[in-house]
């Protein structure tokens, strides 16, 4: 017996935006009346209100002693880094570029920490001139910042960010356990830290990532709890007391049909009993839990233009003039093994009952650019809008803009 469509999984229920006058509601503003702000399709939108609504909804679920920090690789856009610099505790960066988008935005740097597996020496330079904390990645990273300290006469604020023998179970994208070209691995960490006393650079503690992208709180309560046994051994053989214990994030959002969204509350017991504990084994030490895609995912979403309609031996296309030059996540990544759709809708009919299977597709020339493949939607027609939800999160510059020579996007927070 085949499965019906009720018992298929569905996405997520999008929720976060409501519906005015048949339309989706972003900032706001009906998606017609924003799209005729923005000037032109196709375009992001982050939904301020809903990342205000998203840090406090984590401030009342964390200890009060944790940090939150946000990942601004996530979402670089100028005026998201700073609106998030005032909601949050601190920035972690990724380039000097980051860098000097966070410290634009007035991010304190006593609370801006710096990674990256391939920092050049110029931004070694720049980190220790602006006083952020380095998240040290290798051996080299010792030695250039020796010579930087002694130039410039400024000590280098430094923690270590460490590949465990662990991974975050679960995870969309593993960032430790195994072979990584992230951190040290922690066999070697006593050796490292012994390079940093000799080398008279400021310790200040761990970072540890284990991975991303995770819906299974239980998987993250273990994580956390192997970082922290993890930095407790490893901070015997620290020339310094620990003060900074990232225990990175990996917080995810539901982005695919039988996605459920994370639950929160046993995380936020977990790192309480953590915190209690740190406060007796640790006392010097601050907890930091470093978001990206939670802080901004949810928040945004991005929109294109139906420019064509059209029926390819009976099946439904709706030619966009926007795609994966734009929103290559979305697409699939120029090309998962099995590709899934993002919740898509069209958002100037968002509760029409009028509905059909069609494929969203893009304007390049090529089968890869498609935004929904056969998917369940309002009957749309051209000049109508379509929506791709969860896209507030490495969509713009995490995509090729340049590719075919298509306009770039625009990007609006509202």
């Amino acid at each position: 017996m085949s499965l019906t469509e009720r018992q298929l999984p569905v996405h997520a229920t999008m929720n976060q935006f409501s519906v005015r006058d048949g339309e989706l509601v972003v900032g706001g503003e009906r998606l017609s009346l924003l799209a005729a702000r923005v000037g032109q399709t196709p375009f992001y939108a982050y939904d301020r209100s809903l990342l205000r609504d998203r840090v406090a909804a984590l401030r009342d679920l964390l200890p009060k002693s944790v940090k939150l920090h946000y990942a601004m690789k996530a979402n670089p856009m100028p005026a998201v880094v700073g609106l998030m610099a005032g909601l949050v505790d601190g920035i972690d960066v990724a380039s000097a570029g980051e860098l000097k988008v966070a410290l634009d935005a007035g991010a304190n740097p006593l609370e801006v920490s710096f990674a990256g597996p391939g920092k050049r020496d110029v931004e070694l330079r720049q980190a220790v001139a602006s006083r952020v904390l380095i998240n040290l990645e290798s051996f080299r990273e010792v030695v250039a910042l020796e010579a930087i300290c002694s130039e410039l006469g400024l000590p280098a604020r430094v923690a270590v960010r460490v590949n465990p023998d662990f991974e975050l179970k679960g995870s969309g994208m593993k960032m430790g356990g195994g072979p990584k070209q992230f951190g040290v691995d922690v066999e070697q960490i006593p050796e490292l830290l012994a390079s940093i006393g000799r080398a008279g650079l400021a310790f200040e503690g761990f970072h540890l990532f284990a991975g991303s992208q995770n819906l299974r709180s239980e998987a993250i309560c273990e994580a956390q709890q192997k970082s922290y046994e993890l930095a407790l051994r490893l901070a015997q053989h620290a020339p310094a007391p620990v003060r900074f214990l990232n225990l990175g994030g990996g917080f995810g959002i539901p982005y695919f049909p039988g996605e459920r969204r994370l639950d929160l509350a046993p995380i936020g017991d977990n790192l309480a009993r953590l915190a209690q504990r740190a406060h007796a084994e640790l006392p010097d030490a601050s907890f930091v839990i470093e978001l990206g895609r939670y802080l901004v995912g949810e928040a945004g979403v991005y929109v294109a233009r139906i420019v064509d309609r059209k029926v390819s031996r009976g099946q439904m296309y709706l030619v966009a003039d926007g795609g994966l030059h734009h929103h290559l996540s979305a697409s699939g990544n120029f090309g998962q093994v099995v590709r899934k759709n993002y919740p898509v809708t069209i958002g100037n009919k968002a509760d029409s009952q009028e509905k059909e299977t069609s494929s969203v597709v893009g304007p390049l020339c090529t089968p890869l650019d498609l935004l929904a493949d056969r998917m369940n939607l309002p009957v749309a027609q051209v000049g109508d809008l379509v929506v791709v939800f969860q896209s507030g999160a490495y969509g713009a510059s995490a995509s090729p803009q340049g590719f075919l020579g298509h306009p770039v996007c625009v990007e609006v927070l509202v």
